[in-house]
């Protein structure tokens, strides 16, 4: 007996590393996930803000609304986190014994004989008894599975967020430049008009006219394009909405603001907020927790049973009325030869951690260069925005000019146009850029986990 005991102790030692909880790894490279020369030390983020805050817009505000409460893929991610939180729910009852009503009744008759009834009214209880972690890890992992699940549910609804809102944007961008290739339609067209009056004056030849009318044309077909892609952009947004194609109401590029100063943070916020990181780090919870189940396989289960019930059929003879009859039995399983399954499972335990490990690494890495290259295009389009404005002004001084040239000098009307078109590509360029500003703060409060 003393050596059952001596025996019984030493499993529950063994067994006690199987209790371990996971551990964040140590992360090296944390600290230098940001350009030092584009990054603040302060902890302040952007990040800190709800989208509300950054995306002021009331409009697009609704659009959002709409879109976090009918998204397909959103609702689907919603429905996952339920089946999780049905798998966690149960591993917690995987704790209580299993109880079982098992009622039997008997009719039997030999060559005519009298029928002998019996009967049965008995139910029955199987209980495991967790010595060795297995149903503790079991649990550890589901509840590691539901923050992935959670996690996953984040990373849908923040980028669906920033969907929206960079289609919302690019919706504008394009309002925006099918008014300024409009205005320059009905320019070219006042142009033409002009030229070929000049031509019944014999002051132009047929050859500039053809010139006049051929931009007009192209700015035309430009207007075609524009139309077609300001559809399919609400078509988009309609059905990141869940909703049938409709025109989206909107505002305009000029009337939206943003900060002028934009702050980062400290990198190893990007745990706690960006959504991919906490789901690859979930991942390598659950896949710990397997691991720990795998070592668990290797030493015995402990189940008790027993049942209680009533009957007629207790012994040989069949008595009325019926007695109780208890049973408990207490059964010991350990494995000793299973053709290398347990071995086998554990060495694919530890691979898949290490993979899971190496992901989360990775999902790290990638959240850093996310939020440099998003610094770095806000940074740059306000900066191409500074000599946008200037080059504007410079031809809308030269546009004047030639005018002027024109009417006081010989000077040829085809500069005129050519300084026009310039004017026109700089004035597209420009509000292509503000919108490059724009969504630079839409990648970098994603990249940042914004919203979390």
């Amino acid at each position: 007996m003393k050596k059952i005991f001596i025996g019984l102790f030493l499993l529950t030692g063994l067994a006690g590393c199987q209790y371990r909880t996971y551990e964040r790894p140590a992360i090296a490279e944390t600290d230098s996930l940001y350009l030092r020369s584009t990054a603040s030390a302060d902890s302040a983020s952007i990040a800190d803000l709800s989208w509300r805050e950054l995306f002021t817009d009331p409009l697009l505000q609704n659009l959002i609304d709409s879109g976090i409460a009918n998204n397909t893929d959103l609702n689907i991610a919603r429905l996952k986190v339920e089946e999780a939180q049905a798998l966690l729910t149960a591993s917690k009852l995987a704790y209580l014994p299993s109880v079982s009503l098992t009622p039997q009744g008997t009719l039997r008759s030999v060559e005519g004989g009298s029928t002998t009834k019996s009967y049965d009214l008995a139910a029955s209880a199987d209980w495991e008894i967790d010595l060795f972690g297995r149903i503790t890890n079991a649990k550890r992992e589901a509840r590691a599975v539901l923050e992935q699940s959670e996690a996953y549910r984040q990373a849908v609804q923040t980028q669906l967020v920033a969907t929206i809102a960079n289609s919302y944007y690019s919706l504008l961008m394009l309002d925006k430049q099918y008014e300024i290739s409009r205005s320059t339609a009905e320019l070219w067209a006042e142009n033409l008009r002009v030229m070929r009056a000049l031509k019944e004056a014999g002051q132009t030849t047929e050859m500039a006219v053809a010139q006049i009318e051929a931009s007009k044309l192209a700015v035309d077909a430009s207007l075609l394009t524009m139309q077609q892609q300001i559809t399919e952009m609400e078509n988009s947004i309609s059905s990141l909405l869940g909703d049938v194609p409709r025109q989206i109401e909107r505002s305009t590029l000029d009337a939206q603001s943003f900060p002028d100063t934009l702050s980062v943070g400290v990198p190893l916020q990007l745990l706690q907020r960006r959504p991919d990181v906490r789901q690859s780090e979930a991942a390598l919870a659950a896949a710990f927790y397997v691991t720990n189940q795998a070592y668990a396989a290797f030493y015995p289960s402990i189940t008790l049973s027993g049942s209680a019930g009533w009957t007629n059929a207790a012994g040989a003879v069949i008595t009325n009325p019926g007695q109780w009859l208890f049973t408990a039995v207490g059964s010991l399983v350990q494995p000793l030869f299973n053709r290398g399954q347990n071995v086998a499972n554990l060495k694919v335990a530890k691979a898949q951690q290490q993979e899971a490990l190496l992901t989360f690494r990775q999902s790290l890495l990638d959240a850093g260069t996310e939020v440099n290259n998003a610094l770095l295009q806000w940074q740059t389009a306000r900066q191409r925005l500074v000599i946008d404005q200037q080059q504007i002004a410079s031809l809308q001084s030269a546009v004047h000019s030639s005018e002027l040239l024109m009417l006081h000098s010989s000077q040829n009307y085809l500069e005129v146009l050519t300084a026009r078109q310039t004017l026109l590509e700089a004035e597209l360029s420009a509000v292509s850029d503000r919108f490059d500003e724009i969504q630079g703060v839409i990648n970098l409060y994603h990249a940042l986990g914004g919203g979390y």
